[in-house]
């Protein structure tokens, strides 16, 4: 009596602890700059992509805070700085705009994001990205499966720099409270 009282609490628990359980909402992107494709047109002088120019790259998942300053998280081979802290892959494909590959400021990108995570859960964020450093920007997730359907209908992006190999690194955030966030970027 006393094991199918233990098994009945046991099935029980075992649904509940999987519903408590909350997805990962912020994490780092590190481009592995030997995925890094663009058209050999247009550029500019500097070599480096033109407005139009489509390109497709990949990169490393990480927990939120991995690539501190000076950090970089690929090595010269393409391989993950941190292995064992990878949460899984992110795919970027899209369109310089504006100055393009020479921008210092504002819009440079616009872009699909496919976050696979080592669990098989996706995220799709498509939108614009800031040649910034530091400045949060607002995209739109288009879908996502898992752990984080329903997580959220935007997220931020952050471009933390580029790594010593020029791929860029990232912190996305999927904030807590969807109408806070956008609000935030429409205060005077």
């Amino acid at each position: 009596m006393k094991s199918i009282f233990l098994g009945a609490v046991f099935a029980l628990a075992t649904p509940w602890a999987a519903m408590a359980a909350e997805p990962i909402t912020r994490f780092d992107v590190a481009e592995d700059h030997t995925r890094f494709a663009f058209a050999p047109a247009p550029v500019h002088e500097s070599g480096m992509p033109a407005h139009g120019n489509p390109f497709v790259t990949q990169g490393y998942i990480y927990p939120a805070g991995t690539l501190k300053d000076g950090e970089d998280g690929v090595l010269a081979d393409g391989s993950p700085a941190f292995p064992e802290l990878v949460l899984g892959t992110w795919t970027c494909d899209g369109w310089f705009v504006g100055e393009g590959g020479d921008a210092t400021t504002g819009v440079w990108l616009v872009s699909r994001q496919i976050l696979q995570f080592t669990s098989g859960d996706v995220i799709i964020t498509q939108g614009t990205e800031l040649a910034d450093v530091g400045v949060a920007n607002i995209r739109p997730i288009t879908g996502a499966t898992g752990a984080f359907d329903g997580a959220g209908e935007v997220m931020e992006q952050t471009l933390l720099g580029f790594n010593t190999h020029m791929g860029v690194q990232t912190r996305l955030v999927i904030p807590e409270d969807d109408y806070a966030a956008q609000y935030r970027f429409f205060e005077d």
